[in-house]
């Protein structure tokens, strides 16, 4: 039987215990911070997200049990990521999960050595982000959107479903490595193809429409859409802009499709933010970036929006 003075002692020792065990499973709780330039509301957004959380959950990571995932949304230019990536990083987060190039720019600077686990990046040894994709070597790894052989493929396309086509704009984004590696895969199959290429910017909305209402001027012309974070968040005016001047297009995602777009080939769109959970697993669980190797694509789609295609009755 305990005395009074033992009770006493005993109660004391576990008020001071307690606060130790709150801190001790307040460190257990790992934090991820998620940096995009698509707005919350966005449904793209909301998917991309919720496979990535879903991705977690299967590897037994349960928001606000034993993780917790910190968001910041929609900056759609270089400053605006950068001041995003600041407020995460003020957040100690464990990782940063980037989705596309200019977030991953914005985490890396803001963030040297936090580790960087990328989704929808073209190009990360041009961009600078990791030395090799076998060998990333610093704090950043992650999942290519495609490889730059792709992007030849989409000018075949054009030219399969519309062969008149003559002259193709190609929307690109000139700021990022993958801007000109998409319109040089594109150039290098044109000559074959008898296409003569018109490169247009997307960094703002009126760029894209002077660029693509003056090409339309003249006939035989085609649209492609390569694939870049200024796109994504310019995808419904460019969708408007290639129905109001009949341009058969072809778009690097589906989303551009379900958004009333043509047609589209790349990869299945949640794919990598799923696979893009297990890198962030196993950097929580003590693996470094530098030793988990870029990984591309493994599936990939065709899709076509009937009723597009029947209000052109050129295609197909």
């Amino acid at each position: 039987m305990i005395g009074r003075r033992e009770f006493i002692t005993l109660v004391c020792c576990m008020v001071a215990i307690l606060p130790s065990a709150a801190r001790t499973q307040q460190r257990a709780m790992k934090r991820i911070g998620v940096l995009t330039t698509i707005a919350a509301d966005d449904p793209e957004a909301q998917a991309r997200l919720t496979a990535f959380v879903q991705g977690l959950q299967q590897l037994d990571w349960t928001v606000s049990q034993n993780v917790r995932v910190d968001y910041r949304w929609g900056g759609r230019n270089a400053d605006a990521m950068r001041k995003y990536a600041a407020e995460l990083v003020a957040l100690a987060p464990d990782v940063i999960m980037a989705d596309g190039s200019l977030a991953v720019a914005a985490a890396q600077a803001e963030a040297p050595s936090v580790p960087i686990v990328f989704a929808g990046v073209i190009d990360p040894v041009g961009a600078g982000y990791v030395e090799s994709l076998a060998r990333p070597g610093g704090n950043v790894t992650g999942f290519l959107l495609y490889e730059y052989g792709i992007s030849g493929k989409w000018l075949e396309l054009l030219k399969q479903i519309v062969p008149s086509v003559a002259r193709v704009v190609v929307l690109r984004d000139a700021a990022v490595a993958a801007g000109s590696g998409q319109l040089g895969a594109i150039q290098s199959v044109a000559p074959q193809l008898g296409v003569e290429l018109h490169p247009v910017g997307v960094r703002d909305a009126s760029e894209i429409e002077r660029g693509i209402s003056a090409f339309a001027r003249e006939w035989n012309g085609g649209l492609i859409v390569t694939g870049s974070s200024l796109a994504v968040v310019h995808r419904n005016l460019i969708v408007t802009l290639a129905a109001r001047h009949k341009l058969p297009t072809v778009y690097y995602r589906r989303l551009y499709v379900t958004g009333g777009g043509l047609l589209s080939y790349g990869p299945v769109p949640t794919d990598q933010y799923r696979r893009a959970a297990g890198y962030v697993d196993r950097i929580l669980k003590g693996e470094k970036p530098a030793d988990l190797p870029v990984q591309a694509p493994t599936k990939y789609e065709l899709v076509i929006n009937l009723k597009t295609a029947s209000s052109q009755p050129s295609v197909f």
